[in-house]
């Protein structure tokens, strides 16, 4: 159980997956609906402070390098195509309706990235990522839930 916790947590704090990935892999591996909830929401909640203070101190020490630069521009972009027209026309709740949802590249790395390029306030942009991945969160696992529930039906 404590590894099927760990990696619930893992799954949930790393990029590949974020909380899409974790919560589901905790219910579907006997961890209690609500304890894969917690512990995936708890870890997706993590990636804003720590990407946040990583994009602010590689910025600042990395800038100079050519391929970090350039790597950071091409990242932007891909950002501002996504969301720009949201944070231009709804600021943090466009930020936090992109983080809610449920889909492959519109998670809290996504949204942490375009809350530092769009110059958000820090605490406005984690609030907005906070409950979009709290929103997130719920949706996945109270789908993942029930889907379990409909299987052992059959």
């Amino acid at each position: 159980m404590i590894y099927d916790i760990l990696f619930t947590f893992l799954l949930s704090i790393s990029p590949l997956g974020e909380g899409r990935v974790g919560i589901p892999y905790g219910i579907i591996n006997d961890l209690h609906p609500i304890t894969a909830f917690v512990v995936g929401t708890v870890a997706n909640l993590l990636v804003f402070p720590i990407l946040f203070l990583l994009i602010k101190y590689s910025n600042k020490k990395l800038w100079n390098i050519h391929f970090y630069r350039k790597y950071v521009v091409k990242l932007a972009r891909r950002s501002k195509r996504l969301m720009g027209n949201n944070i231009d026309k709804y600021g943090i709740w466009g930020l936090m309706v992109f983080v809610m949802i449920p889909l492959p590249g519109t998670g809290a790395y996504m949204g942490t990235i375009a809350a530092s390029i769009f110059n958000i306030r820090r605490r406005e942009a984690f609030i907005a990522v906070s409950i979009g991945v709290i929103i997130s969160s719920i949706v996945i696992a109270t789908g993942t839930h029930f889907s379990m529930l409909g299987i052992e039906m059959f």
